[in-house]
């Protein structure tokens, strides 16, 4: 599989299921979350160790077989991926902010304090690992996720820090159902003949069932 071609560096629950999978329409094959949580051979401590030994990340083993990422933890790395793929564009996923922080808290922030027994080993993994990154990375520790303020005002300042930081000309500023126009502009891509994606829901996530015991995936 070819570098990065896409780097998402938008927050989670910024519509980035339908993003993979529209960019997985467009002919990529795109990295999310979800493949740490329902994949049990990911590797979520290559993502722990760039964090701490940003000098010693291996990029490609991360992203082996895929040439798209969307999603956190990608969203934490998108300045070293810049620079690791020059010749990769970045799209920045957003939404009005205390929309996101009402859906992130109905589903991805539920467990930070503890996941439901018999949760898949797999999947604790990758909770630790973002808990790591995120919660005490790129946040002000895993106690900060409750304060809605707080949590409101960071994701402004990532919008504005990101539109900073990238060069325009590699940028799509990407705002949750907009659908394949502008997407498929920046990418170069002709518009596909089926509808954008509209995945992963607040009710559908809750009723995926991501967290406790598992039988079927």
């Amino acid at each position: 599989m070819a570098p990065l071609k896409v780097i998402g560096a938008g927050f989670g629950r910024t519509g980035t299921n339908s993003l993979k999978e529209a960019l997985n329409i467009l002919g990529y094959t795109t990295h999310h979350m979800e493949e740490l949580m329902l994949n049990p051979n990911s590797e979520p401590h290559l993502f722990t160790e760039a964090y701490f030994h940003p000098e010693k990340a291996d990029f490609d083993r991360i992203y082996q077989g895929f040439d798209a990422a969307v999603d956190w933890p990608t969203a934490a790395f998108y300045e070293p991926l810049m620079k690791k793929y020059p010749e990769a564009k970045v799209i920045l996923s957003v939404r009005d902010a205390e929309g996101w922080y009402k859906s992130a808290s109905n589903t991805i922030f539920k467990n930070v304090d503890g996941l439901p027994e018999g949760t898949p080993e797999h999947r604790v993994r990758a909770v630790e690992m973002a808990k790591t990154v995120l919660c005490n990375g790129y946040f002000n520790g895993v106690e900060s996720i409750k304060d809605k303020d707080y949590m409101v005002k960071r994701f402004n300042e990532n919008t504005e820090e990101v539109k900073r930081k990238v060069p325009a000309d590699r940028l799509l500023v990407f705002e949750v159902g907009e659908g394949w126009d502008r997407l498929c502009e920046f990418l170069g891509k002709p518009i596909p003949d089926v509808p954008y994606p509209n995945t992963n829901s607040t009710k559908e996530f809750t009723e995926r069932k991501l967290f406790g015991k598992q039988d079927k995936e």
